[in-house]
């Protein structure tokens, strides 16, 4: 499906101001360092700033403050933020191009107690257990199975290959991408004195709250009592572990590989890049930053910005990367001095 938008009408979707041809037609969109012929960018990162003066793009979104230094041949649409404007495009195009599916396959195994809502679109090889609820919109995509008492909330999607565990609730309006596994076991074991393992019974489950985006093969376990609990608005990257009992706050995200060990609370609104370590039984407060590969041990106060294994506050890190490069100089100038002495 082709759509056309002139960059008029662009611009008031976003309301907008317009330098250049506002009668411009726009029918894809495109990198600003690739560009093409009716197509629309936008420049937020000022690494790329040298791009637009040669793009092939038609338009381009920029932030308001942008002015080139050079002339450009590209129309601009001068926004209050150009990645926001971009993406709130992006997903006005993908509603309009993308169709919802709709009906139940025959060849889906549903049980007589199960309730699916309506405009529910159940794909081929979906198992859905006892008393499982599905809400209206609901999007379950082929291979996907769901544990006795399930319950999926209105308007969300759950991809190919998703496994739901007994008695897990996700709410409305998530995004469960393919492969993810929510409520397995936690890893509980206790051992014994013949050196074998005693399995502890996960008896919990898992509740997800609205808005949640879950990337693929990533992995939620079920509390061993209670819920292990995944606020509103809070996003995961593919190949997440998040522990029994975690609890991750509202609007939190958490960049692929990163594994939270169990009972650890983590706040609202923090970010975590790739491959983070986090500890059990700890709390990291609220507005958290703690850069990719970095190993949290102990608890961590509001607003902190981490940084290293184990982690530190990142501008002493930032220093401790320097002396640790200037290390094989030190070290040869003491040797040098130990030799001078010796020989003194």
């Amino acid at each position: 499906m082709e759509l056309s938008f002139t960059v008029a009408q662009i611009a008031q979707l976003l309301s907008a101001q317009v330098e250049g041809n506002a009668d411009a037609v726009i029918k894809t969109v495109c990198k600003i360092e690739e560009g093409c012929e009716n197509g629309l960018s936008f420049l937020s990162n000022p690494k790329y700033t040298s791009y637009i003066y040669g793009t092939k793009a038609t338009a381009v979104i920029v932030d308001k403050s942008f002015e080139p230094a050079h002339p450009v041949k590209c129309t601009l649409i001068k926004v209050a933020d150009a990645r926001l404007a971009f993406a709130a495009l992006l997903n006005f195009y993908n509603e309009k191009v993308r169709v919802k599916k709709n009906g139940i396959s025959p060849h889906a195994c549903i049980a007589s107690s199960a309730k699916i809502g309506d405009n529910v679109y159940v794909g081929e090889f979906v198992s859905v257990g006892e008393n499982v609820v599905i809400g209206d919109n609901c999007q379950i995509y082929p291979h996907v199975f769901l544990g006795d008492n399930v319950t999926i909330g209105a308007n969300t999607t759950l991809n190919s290959g998703v496994k739901v565990y007994a008695d897990c609730k996700i709410g409305e309006r998530c995004i469960v991408h393919a492969g993810t596994v929510i409520g397995a076991d936690g890893f509980g074991f206790a051992p014994q004195p013949d050196g074998t393992f005693f399995k502890f019974p996960q008896i919990g489950n898992v509740v997800l709250e609205d808005d949640v985006e879950i990337g693929a093969n990533t992995c939620i376990d079920r509390a061993a009592m209670g819920s292990t609990i995944i606020h509103k608005n809070v996003k995961l990257d593919n190949l997440v572990q998040i522990a029994h009992n975690c609890e991750i706050g509202e609007s939190t995200a958490m960049s692929s590989q990163t594994g939270i060990a169990g009972s650890t609370k983590i706040g609202r609104n923090c970010m975590f890049g790739g491959q983070v370590g986090i500890n059990g039984h700890i709390t990291i407060g609220d507005k958290v930053f703690i850069g990719a590969q970095s190993g949290i041990q102990h608890p961590v106060k509001d607003g902190e910005v981490l940084f290293g294994t184990p982690a530190n506050p990142l501008r002493e890190e930032q220093r401790l990367i320097v002396y640790k490069k200037r290390l094989p100089d030190l070290f040869e100038r003491v040797r040098q001095i130990e030799k001078k002495l010796k020989n003194d």
